[in-house]
């Protein structure tokens, strides 16, 4: 897909940080192309709380901005946390969604953001129902950190902040359009995908 143009690029979330970090990396590949957002429905709860929810939350938004604004490619960024014997992570899955080459199936691109651990006083909190986000507005007296700094941000005092964390994941998310020819050989993981989504429990 890189060698040709794109005219659009759909971004599932109004939120600005998501849309620049999609914007920074494409831009890089389509510098022809228009990046816009739009509201998608994830299909999984407002906080994600392990790896499939949070895919399925991505793949879900990429495939609704893609079909709603008729564009050439979708994005869906679902942040999320995984709780571990090691403490809970933060993170962020980022799907990439274009009509596979036969039309049968949406071809999806996966990549995720790197994870730090949330201080395990946050961490009580979340697992007790909180909302990452405003939970974080509330204890760093902010608004809307979700749609600037992060808590990746926060807790990095600056030196990573929420859309470069993403940028990472829209960047790994984009390695099968990018490099075709070594994805194209096989499309197991096209068929595989929608057949989980078809069966999972997060819709």
């Amino acid at each position: 897909m890189s060698q040709f143009a794109l005219r659009q690029i759909a971004v599932g979330s109004l939120n600005p940080v998501k849309i620049a970090a999609v914007r920074n990396v494409t831009q890089q590949i389509w510098p022809n192309s228009q990046v816009i957002g739009l509201a998608a429905a994830s299909g999984v709860r407002s906080q994600p709380l392990d790896d499939d929810e949070a895919i399925a939350g991505a793949i879900n938004r990429a495939r609704a901005a893609r079909t709603t604004a008729g564009a050439d490619l979708g994005f869906g960024l679902e942040g999320h946390v995984v709780d571990t014997p090691y403490g809970m992570f933060v993170s962020a899955w980022v799907a990439a969604a274009a009509v596979a080459p036969d039309g049968a199936a949406d071809l999806v691109g996966l990549g995720a953001a790197g994870r730090f651990q949330l201080p395990e006083w946050l961490a009580r909190e979340v697992r007790n129902g909180a909302e990452l986000g405003p939970l974080m507005d509330r204890t760093f007296h902010g608004e809307n950190t979700k749609q600037k700094q992060g808590a990746v941000g926060i807790f990095t005092n600056g030196l990573m902040e929420r859309t470069e964390a993403l940028q990472v994941g829209v960047t790994f998310a984009l390695t099968r359009f990018i490099n075709q020819e070594f994805y194209n050989r096989s499309t197991d993981n096209v068929y595989s995908i929608n057949a989980l989504l078809r069966g999972g429990a997060h819709g």
